[in-house]
């Protein structure tokens, strides 16, 4: 029986993990992908205190080492489902635990744009992740569709590997921060596509060849990048009665939802900031909150 559960390996689990730890609690660290979650897929962190310029992948292993260093118990293991009653029973891929509370710090995925066949080129020319990908187009064409900072940030971080980069956003501004927006601006070899939006796919021959947009333009790429917003990693909760809004975790001031033991933290819950500072501190906190 463990004191703490926590559901997630991104900077808030980590920071969660850490500060549970440090109290004394017996804790379990559960992750069903990669440890640092998104971190993972982010080119350069520069907006975290004390962090000049890192690397997501860097950033994402030094947390790692962090849980190994501090002797933090942690499974590799998905979670699957969930039983919340007085005792919290988690099932995974491989194991079921009992603990006494359970903090949901699970994260979001990337949206994809709802096309006809875009899950069967996913990998295959369709990706959500700039760093694990970009290579792959070297010297070629390519599309980045969105309208925010991950949005920009990738297509600058793509403009220094491929050809060319068509930035697709269906609405007039752009949503990111103003160094972004001033920067993709000023990069010679990315073509902004505003109040527009890819409508199809266009395949030919069972490849996937470039994107129709909404006038019934045809632009010819190789690679199609998605950044469109995120879907919640709350799959696990449809069992339970835990509330939720939009498919993100509804939490009281102290992190606590509203089944008594089971609280929540980071990108999966419902808020108005989504920043990895944000995360981390929320982590701290929750457990900071179960343990009085």
């Amino acid at each position: 029986m463990y004191d703490l559960i926590i559901i997630g390996m991104g900077i808030s689990g980590v920071s969660a993990g850490i500060y549970a730890k440090r109290a004394g609690l017996k804790v379990l660290l559960l992750e069903g992908s990669t440890p640092g979650g998104t971190l993972n897929q982010i080119n350069k962190v520069d907006n975290y205190p004390g962090i000049i310029s890192v690397s997501g992948p860097d950033f994402a292993y030094n947390l790692f080492e962090e849980v190994n260093k501090m002797q933090i118990e942690y499974k590799l293991e998905k979670v699957t489902d969930v039983i919340l009653d007085e005792i919290k029973v988690i099932k995974t891929t491989k194991n079921v635990y009992e603990a006494k509370n359970l903090l949901i710090a699970s994260g979001r995925r990337p949206k994809l744009l709802g096309l006809a066949d875009e899950e069967k080129f996913l990998g295959k020319g369709i990706s959500t992740c700039a760093l694990c990908d970009g290579t792959l187009y070297k010297n070629q064409d390519i599309a980045v569709i969105g309208g925010g900072s991950s949005a920009l940030s990738e297509a600058l971080y793509l403009s220094n590997i491929v050809n060319k980069v068509y930035l697709i956003h269906r609405r007039e501004e752009f949503r990111g921060e103003d160094t972004l927006i001033k920067a993709v601006k000023e990069k010679n070899n990315i073509e902004l596509i505003l109040n527009n939006e890819v409508k199809k796919l266009k395949i030919e021959e069972d490849t996937l060849k470039g994107v129709i947009l909404k006038d019934d333009r045809e632009l010819l790429v190789k690679g199609i990048f998605i950044y469109v917003g995120f879907i919640p990693n709350t799959d696990f909760l449809v069992n339970t009665d835990v509330k939720l809004e939009n498919g993100y975790i509804v939490i009281n001031a102290e992190h606590e939802t509203n089944i008594k033991g089971i609280y929540a933290s980071g990108d999966v819950t419902k808020k108005e900031i989504y920043q990895l500072i944000n995360a981390a501190s929320e982590g701290a906190e929750a457990v900071i909150y179960l343990s009085k």
